[in-house]
């Protein structure tokens, strides 16, 4: 084993971060005697060799090796080599990825290509893997070969063969994956492979099969699904936990020393996770199946609340978790849902109310259904108000923070107790809004911990949330608090600082006229040399005018920033002159002459400030609708646009976008915090543009 490891130039070829000269030591490490040496090993091929997925020539270099690795018996832990590579030779190249030689991303497509057909053609190793003694090793084998093997059919014939003779019930869904694989990626192959998964989910079989089957029939045929899925897989849930617990193990497994590698945590995390669940397995089953089922919202929720339902704590568990995944992603009507979720913040399981806190805390107003259950879960929990971190500042828990963003005012008496801590929480003021009036008490002492705060390197991370909460709650008195922040604020994040207090001297309007004087000379300090941005002279600008009204001061300082080369000097000066209103026609020249710039936000910024100051959407509407189309997060600003302005052919957009089931900003593989408040946002916007119907002031 390793035959020539030593004539390859490694040093001569790189990775992630840099020459490849440590990668023997990696490969050796895999073949190590030592567990935690071989899982350091592992990690470090992942985090340098095959970062985030890429191959470089030293990527390249190791297949080979790697391909001797799993040959070998006598290595251990070799299923992690094999999931190595089939992430290694398993990325699809089709037309679209096809690159000319001279685009900058054509050696990595190349890499790809030659790293697929490198483990391909040595993917005859995998054949004898399906029966081997190692566990893993089985597990990871049929994916392999249904990602890698250039025989298909003598794949699928291996697959099912194995099926009748594999005792571990895990493997034998590994064969049933690799099946709806094949059929994904073999499309001549897919009757076949629905046939035998059609056949797969008869009563014969156990219930485990039969629900991987069918999690795989949504996958890749989801019309072969039965009409009657979502009573059928409750009811294979139900065979499930009335199935009797298999009896532990004669000796127990040895315990796997821990190792400081994200693969070392990944691995802990899922054993903590797993511990004391009954078939923990069916979390991945029911993913698919999900994922497969799509847009069929009411079948998903129906399933949901069922599972939500169920005596075994480990299903519930699991169901919160893809709730969340469903409603960041689809529309649809979730009180039942949520209301189900908020029944489990009670659950004397802590991982399970921790997981129905964390979901709720993303739904903001969706949540309402479960702001008894959170009320209560916050009154039971003092000590978990509040979540301390190693570093920085300590934020709110999530029960707190879910039953602050559905606007309940029973999170305000808990708020204010957060505030009496030396560390107010880093996101407390970024939950007020939420509460409206109701927050309003909470105005004196975000007041006075402002005022308190030393004017030194950590003001940014301490003011931030004081700031905006004072934003919100529309503070005027906290005038001289804000303005001590912007007059002693330290160079470190001097800006940032100076953009958090411009915002809510901006939000307290008239009421902060002593802030005039100091933002004037604020607007004439910053210039070239200053170090100061464009953007900032931009928002003092902005701030100015919501205070004084005085267009002739700061349409100069704004038309400057227009015309400056600064992106983000041209998009605050364009906000700033939409609220501007008819004052800022002076600026419609340079703002018509932006709508033309290659930067997307900066053209929708400046048709919505044209069409602001000029009332005529003529010139604004098409960019603004081209973004629309082509660029989904910028709806929501669009949206709050044509609340106040009306633009002919609007409405088959605002119409369509009510009538999609989908969120605009759901993206496969990711979200962010806020999605669901902004989609539901914009859904809010899109109905009041119809309607006409302005916002409370």
């Amino acid at each position: 084993m390793f035959g020539g490891i030593d004539e390859v130039d490694w040093a001569s070829m790189g990775h992630a971060y840099g020459p490849a000269d440590d990668v023997p030591d990696l490969l050796y490490g895999l073949a190590s005697a030592d567990p935690a040496e071989r899982e350091t090993a592992l990690d470090g091929m992942y985090g340098a060799v095959h970062h985030q997925g890429d191959v470089y020539d030293s990527t390249l270099a190791c297949i080979p090796f790697l391909l001797e690795l799993v040959a070998d018996p006598s290595v251990q832990d070799r299923g992690g080599i094999v999931e190595l590579l089939t992430s290694i030779g398993g990325i699809d190249l089709d037309g679209d990825d096809e690159l000319d030689p001279d685009d900058e991303e054509f050696e990595y497509a190349a890499n790809y290509a030659m790293a697929a057909s490198a483990v391909t053609a040595g993917a005859d190793v995998f054949l004898a893997l399906v029966d081997d003694g190692d566990r893993g090793v089985r597990l990871a084998a049929p994916l392999a070969l249904a990602t890698l093997h250039d025989d298909p059919e003598l794949v699928l014939v291996l697959l099912r063969e194995r099926l009748g003779t594999e005792p571990d019930a895990e493997v034998r869904f590994a064969c049933v994956e690799a099946a709806g694989r094949i059929a994904l990626r073999h499309r001549q192959l897919a009757p076949e492979v629905v046939g035998w998964l059609s056949g797969l989910t008869r009563v014969p079989y156990g219930a485990g099969l039969r629900l991987a089957a069918l999690a795989q029939l949504a996958r890749c045929a989801p019309g072969a699904l039965p009409a009657d899925v979502v009573p059928g897989v409750t009811g294979l849930l139900r065979e499930l936990r009335a199935e009797p617990v298999a009896a532990p193990v004669a000796e127990p497994v040895p315990e796997r020393p821990s190792t400081p590698t994200l693969l070392g945590r990944l691995r802990e995390a899922h054993e903590e996770d797993t511990v004391g669940r009954g078939a923990p397995w069916t979390a991945d089953l029911l993913r698919t199946l999900h994922s497969g089922l799509g847009d069929r919202v009411d079948d998903r929720i129906a399933l949901l609340a069922d599972q939500l339902c169920s005596p075994d704590w480990g299903q519930r568990i699991d169901a919160v978790r893809m709730s969340s995944g469903l409603l960041r992603t689809w529309r649809g009507a979730y009180e039942e849902l949520v209301g189900l979720v908020g029944e489990q913040l009670a659950d004397p399981e802590k991982r399970l109310g921790d997981a129905a806190a964390d979901a709720l805390a993303e739904l903001f107003g969706l949540a309402a259904p479960a702001a008894d259950a959170l009320a209560d879960r916050v009154a039971a929990e003092p000590g978990a108000w509040v979540r301390q971190w190693n570093d920085g500042p300590p934020s709110l828990g999530s029960p707190v923070l879910a039953l602050a963003r559905t606007g309940d005012r029973r999170a305000v008496p808990v708020l204010a107790r957060t505030l009496e801590l030396p560390e107010a929480p880093r996101d407390l003021g970024y939950a007020l809004g939420h509460l409206g009036p109701a927050a309003a008490p909470l105005a004196p002492a975000l007041r006075r911990r402002l005022g308190e705060l030393d004017l030194d390197e950590r003001l940014y991370d301490l003011a931030g949330t004081l700031l905006y909460g004072l934003a919100e709650l529309r503070a005027a008195d906290a005038v001289p608090e804000v303005l001590r922040v912007l007059r002693g604020a330290p160079e470190y994040r001097k800006e940032w600082v100076a953009e958090s207090a411009l915002r809510a001297l901006t939000a307290f309007g008239p009421a902060a006229h002593e802030a005039v004087p100091d933002l004037r000379a604020l607007m004439r300090r910053i210039g070239v040399g200053s170090g100061l941005s464009a953007s900032l002279a931009a928002r003092t600008a902005g701030a100015l005018w919501a205070i004084e009204g005085d267009a002739e001061a700061v349409l100069p300082v704004l038309c400057a920033a227009l015309s400056g080369a600064d992106i983000g000097g041209r998009r605050s000066a364009a906000t700033a002159l939409g609220a501007l209103g008819p004052a800022g026609e002076e600026a419609a020249p340079a703002l018509g002459e932006l709508l033309r710039v290659a930067e997307p936000w900066t053209r929708v910024d400046a048709a919505i400030a044209l069409w602001r100051v000029t009332g005529d959407g003529v010139r604004a509407w098409p960019v603004l609708l081209s973004a629309w189309e082509r660029l989904p997060y910028t709806r929501v600003p669009i949206a709050q646009c044509l609340v106040e302005l009306a633009a002919e052919g609007a409405e088959p957009v605002l119409r369509a976008e009510l009538g999609s089931v989908r969120r605009h900003n759901a993206i496969d593989g990711g979200y962010g915090s806020h999605d669901i408040f902004t989609d539901e946002k914009l859904l809010a916007l899109c109905r009041r543009a119809l309607t006409r119907e302005r916002p409370p002031a």
